[in-house]
C-alpha cells in the first residue's frame, strides 16, 4: 500500500519540570532522528509568551537546518501579523543562502485575526453538526471567537508589534513576500527594493489556515499549497479544504489544488500505553482554551482531572486526537487523507516525556511505510 508522505509539526513543548533549552535540545534530536526514519517535512510552529520553545520559529529552522541533512525544514507558520514582509524574506533567504533548496515558508494571519476582532471587523464563524466521513470525526466547530479578544491574549499581540503599528491586509503582505522572493519588489511610489539575501531564495511558500476565510482563498487564487489545521480546528477543516480547492487557480508553482492536512496523535506499543501517555493531552488543551497559554505539558502521572465544564472546552480536541498502536493510528489517518483527499498529512505527537515522543514517532513512520535513511 502506497501512502502519502509524513511530516512532522513540532510546537517545541516545554514539559513540567523541564526547560525551554531542554526543550530546544529536544527538538534538535527529535529532527535528526525523523531524518533518519524518513519523514518528509520538520516544520515548528510560531507560539510566545507560552510554555512552548518555538517562539522565533526563523533562528530554530536554521539550528534545525544545521543538525540535519536532507529533511525539508520550515514553519508553520510565521504569524505575519507580527512582522513585515521584508524581515520574513531576508530571515528565510538567509536560511536558504546556507542550505538551499530545503527551506519551506510557511504563512499563517492570526495576528490580522486578532486586529478585526478589536475593529468589530471579524468575520462570522461557521457553525454546522458534527459529522463522520471515512471513519474521521469532523465535529461541531469550536467558536475560536471566544478566545481572541481574552486579555491575556490581546495583551500578548500588543507587545509584539511596534506602538501604533498597523499590519496590512494579510492578501498584501503575501504579495509584497512574493514580491520580494521575485526580486520585483516596488513601493507604492515606485522605489525598486531588493531583499539581499532573499531575492531569488529556493523557499517553498506555503499558506496555513483552519477555516474556509482569507488563508485558504488567497492560496487558491495564488496558486499555492495550502496546509489545513485539522489539529488546532478540526471542526473548520473540511470549510478550509472545500474553500482552497473552490479559489484555485493554476499556477507555475502548481497546476492542481495541494492540501497538507495535520492532526494530533501519540503512538505506543499498545492501545492502553499510549492512552496514558496521552491521558494529561486534556488539561494542556484546556490551558489553550481558557486562555491561560499553553502550560508546562503535564505529566500523566500527577496531572489533575478536568471537571465536566472544563472538559466540554476540550471535548473537540480529545475526541481528534489520534492515540493507539501504530497500526491503529495508520489506520486513523488513512481515514483523514481519504476525508479530506489530502497529499500529505502532518503529525503532531505531544507527550511528557521526549522518549516517548521519539518512539511514537519512530514507531508511526516504521508502519507508515516510510524509506528509512542508512546511516
Amino acid at each position: 500500500m502506497t501512502r502519502v508522505p509524513l511530516s512532522v509539526l513540532d510546537l517545541s513543548p516545554i514539559s513540567e519540570g523541564s526547560t525551554a533549552q531542554q526543550a530546544l535540545r529536544n527538538t534538535l534530536d527529535l529532527a535528526r532522528q525523523v531524518e533518519e526514519w524518513g519523514y518528509e517535512r520538520y516544520w515548528v510552529a510560531e507560539h510566545h509568551f507560552v510554555a512552548a520553545a518555538s517562539s522565533s520559529p526563523a533562528v530554530l529552522i536554521g539550528l534545525i537546518a544545521a543538525a540535519t541533512n536532507r529533511i525539508r525544514v520550515g514553519s508553520a507558520a510565521v504569524q505575519i501579523g507580527h512582522h513585515t514582509a521584508a524581515s520574513v524574506v531576508e530571515s528565510f533567504g538567509t536560511i536558504d543562502a546556507v542550505y538551499p533548496g530545503r527551506i519551506d515558508l510557511g504563512i499563517g494571519r492570526s495576528g490580522q485575526r486578532r486586529a478585526e476582532a478589536l475593529a468589530g471587523k471579524d468575520r462570522p464563524e461557521p457553525e454546522h453538526e458534527a459529522k463522520v466521513i471515512e471513519g474521521t470525526l469532523f465535529p461541531k466547530p469550536f467558536q475560536m471567537s471566544k478566545l481572541i479578544l481574552l486579555d491575556r491574549l490581546v495583551a500578548s499581540g500588543t507587545v509584539l508589534v511596534q506602538p501604533n503599528a498597523e499590519a496590512p491586509d494579510f492578501e498584501v503582505q503575501l504579495d509584497d513576500i512574493i514580491g520580494f522572493l521575485r526580486g520585483d519588489f516596488a513601493t507604492s511610489t515606485g522605489v525598486e527594493l531588493t531583499a539581499t539575501p532573499g531575492a531569488g531564495a529556493d523557499v517553498e511558500l506555503w499558506l496555513f489556515g483552519s477555516s474556509g476565510g482569507q488563508s485558504a482563498q488567497v492560496a487558491g487564487a495564488r496558486g499555492l499549497p495550502f496546509v489545513a489545521n485539522y489539529h488546532v480546528s478540526p471542526g473548520t477543516t473540511l470549510d478550509a479544504v472545500e474553500a482552497y480547492r473552490a479559489a484555485f487557480v493554476p499556477s507555475k508553482i502548481l497546476h492542481e489544488p495541494y492540501v497538507v492536512v495535520s492532526a494530533d496523535a501519540v503512538v505506543a506499543e499498545s492501545d492502553d500505553e499510549a492512552t496514558d501517555l496521552a491521558s494529561s493531552f486534556p488539561q494542556w488543551v484546556h490551558s489553550i482554551r481558557s486562555g491561560h497559554g499553553a502550560i508546562p505539558y503535564p505529566d500523566p502521572k500527577t496531572v489533575a482531572p478536568l471537571t465536566d465544564e472544563q472538559s466540554e472546552i476540550v471535548q473537540d480536541r480529545v475526541t481528534t486526537q489520534f492515540v493507539g498502536s501504530a497500526a491503529a493510528v495508520a489506520e486513523k489517518l488513512d481515514g483523514l487523507q481519504r476525508a479530506t483527499g489530502a497529499k500529505e498529512l502532518v503529525v503532531t505527537s505531544v507527550t511528557h516525556d521526549h522518549a516517548d515522543r521519539l518512539r511514537s514517532y519512530e514507531l508511526l513512520g516504521k508502519e507508515w511505510g516510510l524509506p528509512r535513511l542508512r546511516v
